[in-house]
């Protein structure tokens, strides 16, 4: 009796041990599928708009590149193509027309999607505030009109970085869920 005791004892003993080394290696596993789940989430996917041109931008920026998963306009009616204006380390500048080779003229242009570093140089935001996802607020500039229309703009900060949306004589509730589509 006292043998089978001792033997069920070391079972025990050697079964313990496996089970806490394995467990130590499912923690990690766990927490490796989470962080690799969480960054995946992360990179959700901006609009098909952007496709062409992302790689580019990453390739010429260092700064944290925002790209809206939402533009107005963008319904599969027209095409809509993303245009590299600038990119440098510290900025981006990259406009929205309805062909692939809009320079920002009246008839083809839809809007931009801006971005650069802020510095002590970098103006103040100006404009209407406006609540933005993740607590972050923003600043609406309203369009105006003249022989043509300018951009209507939302303005914001976040990690450093200035980001800018802007859609031609847009309005602020397209904007605001431009500018979120971008956050989240």
């Amino acid at each position: 009796m006292i043998l089978s005791f001792k033997n069920t004892s070391a079972v025990c003993a050697v079964f313990l041990l496996v089970s806490v080394g394995s467990f130590h290696t499912s923690a990690i596993a766990t927490v490796n599928k989470q962080s690799q789940f969480i960054a995946q989430q992360s990179k959700t996917p901006s609009n098909p708009v952007f496709k062409s041109i992302l790689p580019k931008l990453k390739q010429k920026t260092q700064i944290r590149i925002l790209l809206p998963k939402f533009i107005p306009e963008s319904d599969g009616e027209n095409p809509i193509y993303a245009i590299i204006e600038a990119a440098t380390q510290k900025k981006y500048e990259i406009l929205l027309g309805f062909t692939p080779d809009c320079t920002g003229g009246t008839a083809c242009r839809l809007g931009v999607v801006y971005a650069e570093a802020v510095t002590r140089k970098t103006p103040r935001l100006t404009g209407k505030p406006v609540s933005l996802a993740k607590g972050i607020t923003g600043y609406f500039v309203d369009f105006t009109c003249g022989a043509n229309c300018s951009d209507a703009t939302l303005t914001w900060r976040q990690q450093g970085v200035q980001y800018v949306v802007g859609i031609k004589a847009g309005d602020r509730t397209s904007l605001v869920k431009m500018a979120n589509s971008a956050i989240n």
